[in-house]
């Protein structure tokens, strides 16, 4: 025991300090924690034997369910209102039409079946933005208009998709008496009963969230595991989709006023985190890089073949209906980055034993590393040349005072080139009674200011106040 608590917290401190490089170096995180994970598995230096897909799906499932809720938490409404019907259909049309393009050249191209070739195109269909927003800011980009919120709720909405894909084409697969034609109707049930059930078991965690007042704020986090762990349950107990139902109980519990909330939202994230390197060290473990290397040229045809052709006619057909202009659809078809979930839908076929899973599960792992790190490496390039991309917008977080929060956020506020009020005192400003400047950041050195503080351009502010003086504060800075 004490030897294995050594080696998974030896992984996991290496797997934190590779994030770091990630921010250095623009680096996917995905392919480190992969990567941490293969070199320990029994190919790399590390000799680690693991082979045991189903302990790895139960894993993934888990881990899964909890990335999904702090997605959702941090989902603000108001950003996907105007854009939730294209989330919507990239999110199902999109997954649908990519399943159906790469099936047909995994059949046409690679011999497999058509059931096969399909079952290929429904595990890679699906998109990770974790991985997409960890590039984007390391690099300081981020996307003009509603692109990010678009991408962000299309990432959380289309792998219950992808899911119920792969297990009705496995269901085809094992019972060849069946019709692709009664997936249909599953499809509408298995949703529509995941979408019920997150409204009803998101009302039911709101109440027990703000009635029970709990006297420790540190039990808070054991109640979201448990709402988590009973949320994606209890729906797959009435054959709902319990991923969709997580996903949509997030958005509606983190929209909510919360008691505890910046606690809450503190801890999902945090363990989603937690989640994502126990998941990926996990899929690494599992994956045989010497078994990877002779379906090289394989992965690398369908990859291609997924970037450059089925991503984006899904994107594009499903779009079309959209006011997103050509460079914001062709930002939106490269930023189909593959993570962790399509290498997880994998590991069903190896449970199920279907024919040429193992085959399926390296092609898999093959295109998940190469998109990683051709399109992750070079999204911020990507949204510079289609001119799409926009400066990081001023961090803004709630303030929690007692029991609940307070009307007033926290944000950082950068003093422009040119500003009118660089070189002045702050005493000479006429900043609102409302805002206090709290920390003044510059040149790499923080400090306390006061009133004959002078503030000079590229000068971060941090400022504490309600959103109407912010405003007003903004307007100073930015007069000219």
């Amino acid at each position: 025991m004490e030897t294995l608590l050594l080696i998974f917290g030896a992984m996991l401190l290496l797997s934190v300090v590779a994030s770091k490089i990630s921010d250095n170096f623009g680096v996917p995180v995905l392919i480190l924690f992969l990567t941490i994970g293969m070199l320990a598995g029994s190919d790399g230096i590390g000799k680690i034997y693991f082979d045991d897909p189903a302990l790895t799906n139960a894993l993934s499932t888990i881990a899964l369910t909890f990335i999904l809720f702090s997605g959702g938490f941090e989902t603000n409404l108001k950003d996907i209102k105007p854009i939730y019907l294209s989330g919507l259909s990239l999110s199902t049309l999109g997954v649908l039409i990519s399943a159906l393009l790469v099936g047909l050249f995994a059949s046409l191209v690679l011999k497999f079946s058509m059931e096969e070739g399909f079952l290929l195109g429904a595990i890679v269909a699906s998109t990770d933005a974790a991985a997409v927003f960890n590039v984007l800011r390391t690099n300081k980009v981020s996307l003009r208009g509603h692109l990010q919120p678009l991408l962000e709720f299309e990432s959380g909405s289309n792998d219950p998709m992808a899911v119920f894909l792969t297990v009705g084409i496995i269901g085809l697969l094992k019972d060849p008496g069946l019709s692709p034609l009664q997936l249909l109707p599953r499809f509408f049930i298995d949703m529509g009963i995941g979408a019920a059930a997150a409204v009803v078991l998101a009302r039911v965690g709101i109440f027990i969230i703000n009635r029970l007042r709990l006297s420790l704020s540190g039990l808070y986090p054991a109640l979201i595991i448990a709402l988590v762990l009973s949320i994606y349950s209890a729906t797959q107990i009435i054959k709902g989709n319990g991923f969709l139902a997580v996903y949509i109980a997030g958005i509606l519990i983190g929209n909510a006023n919360l008691l505890h909330k910046r606690t809450i939202k503190n801890f999902s994230d945090g363990i989603a985190w937690l989640m994502q390197i126990i998941m990926f060290l996990t899929l690494g473990l599992l994956a045989f890089p010497s078994q990877i290397v002779p379906v090289a040229v394989t992965g690398l045809l369908v990859s291609a073949f997924l970037i450059f052709a089925a991503r984006p006619a899904a994107v594009f057909i499903s779009l079309a209906g959209s006011k997103l202009n050509i460079a914001e659809k062709m930002l939106v078809s490269w930023v189909g980055l593959r993570g962790a979930v399509p290498i997880i839908l994998a590991t069903f076929p190896l449970m199920a034993h279907i024919p040429k899973a193992e085959i399926i599960f390296n092609i898999v792992f093959f295109i998940v590393l190469t998109s990683s790190l051709l399109q992750g490496t070079t999204l911020s390039l990507v949204a510079k040349y289609l001119k799409v991309a926009a400066p990081l917008k001023n961090r803004q977080a709630s303030l929690e005072f007692g029991n609940g929060e307070t009307d007033a956020g926290l944000e950082d506020l950068i003093v422009p080139y040119n500003s009118p009020a660089s070189g002045r005192p702050l005493y000479k400003l006429d900043i609102p009674k409302g805002c206090l400047i709290a920390l003044i950041s510059r040149n790499d050195k923080s400090f306390v200011p006061n009133g004959q503080t002078v503030i000079e351009e590229g000068d971060v502010l941090l400022v504490i106040a309600n959103k109407q003086d912010l405003q007003k504060l903004q307007s100073i800075l930015n007069k000219t």
